[in-house]
């Protein structure tokens, strides 16, 4: 059985993307196999595994979109890169921002990643797609293929004010387009615990949506070192083995596979 998680967020800079590298490698270190599939266009997650030019990448998502789009035959290994912390990775980069355009007009619009995925599923243990910071076309079309989502809000008040819309958003797609979808659960992320600025905004998060969904025991702590991993193309595990943050996705990791797949 292959679980698929969406990483979302309509915000940026709330550690997404360095949840979907760390997460990912982390299940597979554990000896998973793990396909992390980049649909924003900024081509973050393809940077952040050592790929540092993504826009040079002639085979990605949107060539894999476009190709069902047109019902084209493609192996469903194609364009898959093996990254060397054991991961593998569909990537992306700035031609999805066309996808997100060519995709309105489009049949079966909201379900063209889907098709990929539901091929795709039979040789993975766990697919992560990292999700565009935004509520477009792409996005739905993550939440459309997914089984769970996970999402990464950062310790602080404007993060905190956008979540009921992303919630409202998924529990829409729930009703109207994948009624299997779940939420795997709310990751506060770049907490810093000295201050009482983050933990009233940790409280709030756990007092206004604590009953509905379920928030991780673990936070990812504030950290320069868990930056600059993105920086490096290292997950924090490579990176900074024996810090907080890496312990912190440990934690995470434990409690991704306790929810079970």
């Amino acid at each position: 059985m292959c679980k698929v998680i969406a990483i979302s967020n309509q915000k940026g800079g709330v550690g997404k993307t360095t949840t979907a590298v760390n997460l990912g490698i982390g299940l597979a270190k554990v000896g998973n196999k793990v396909l992390l599939i980049d649909a924003d266009a900024q081509g973050s997650l393809t940077a952040s595994l050592g790929y540092h030019n993504p826009d040079e990448i002639e085979v990605t998502l949107s060539t894999i979109m476009t190709a069902i789009i047109e019902e084209k035959e493609l192996d469903v290994a194609y364009g898959i890169l093996n990254q060397n912390e054991g991961v593998f990775l569909m990537p992306g980069n700035i031609e999805l921002a066309a996808m997100e355009v060519s995709l309105v007009n489009s049949m079966s619009r909201e379900t063209v990643l889907k098709q990929y995925i539901e091929k795709a599923r039979k040789h993975f243990d766990y697919i992560l797609i990292d999700c565009m910071p935004s509520l477009g076309m792409l996005t739905l079309n993550a939440l459309a293929a997914a089984d769970s989502v996970l999402i990464p809000v950062q310790s602080q008040y404007l993060s905190l004010k956008g979540l009921e819309q992303l919630i409202v958003t998924i529990l829409k797609v729930k009703r109207k387009i994948n009624i299997k979808l779940e939420f795997e659960g709310i990751l506060l992320t770049m907490v810093d615990t000295r201050t009482n600025y983050s933990k009233e905004i940790m409280e709030m998060v756990h007092s206004n949506y604590g009953k509905r969904i379920a928030i991780f025991e673990n936070y990812i702590p504030m950290s320069v070192r868990a930056a600059e991993t993105s920086a490096v193309g290292k997950s924090i595990f490579q990176y900074d083995p024996k810090g907080k943050v890496a312990a912190a996705y440990d934690g995470l990791i434990k409690e991704v596979l306790a929810n079970g797949r």
